[in-house]
């Protein structure tokens, strides 16, 4: 669209300057970033997967560096998720009363699934957590699972405590 006549010629100045210094940029911008650049709908945007924390070596900070952004993103993705899980019982209750127990049982399940598999994965870890601290959790779990059984399901004993207890 043609811009409209300059009214006085204090105007035709400024469009002028304004020409000059915006036309360059704009031409630029046009002709050269926007043809090479790769658009992405910010909602399907696709980060390229990175090597985990254990696979980098102690001393190579970038690896470190990009395994504790795609543990934060990986955080923020499962938040969201348990987020709309957790919205959609919601609506769901509001929506099916006063059958709401029955009817939503499914998506109960799912989201109690979830929020213990989230648990699992990032709780405990405090709110300044990297992937080194969730990596050592998983380790310490792993450790007390091959001793003890699955958490939850109590202490495993062997024949020489029960004895040492006072049993048979």
């Amino acid at each position: 669209m043609p811009e409209a006549p300059a009214r006085n010629p204090l105007d035709s100045f400024l469009n002028a300057v304004q020409a000059t210094i915006d036309g360059p940029v704009s031409w630029f911008r046009e002709k050269v970033v926007e043809p090479n650049r790769q658009t992405y709908p910010w909602y399907h945007q696709k980060f390229q997967r990175v090597p985990t924390i254990d696979q980098c070596y102690t001393d190579d900070a970038v690896c470190m560096f990009e395994a504790n952004q795609q543990f934060k993103r990986d955080k923020m993705v499962d938040n969201e998720i348990l987020a709309i899980l957790r919205q959609r019982f919601e609506d769901c209750v509001m929506y099916e009363q006063p059958d709401h127990e029955r009817k939503c049982r499914s998506l109960l399940d799912t989201y109690e699934k979830a929020s213990e598999n989230w648990f699992i994965k990032y709780g405990d870890l405090g709110g300044y957590a990297n992937a080194k601290t969730a990596y050592m959790k998983q380790k310490h779990r792993m450790i007390w699972e091959r001793r003890h059984g699955p958490v939850g399901t109590g202490m495993k004993t062997t024949g020489d405590e029960e004895d040492a207890a006072g049993g048979h």
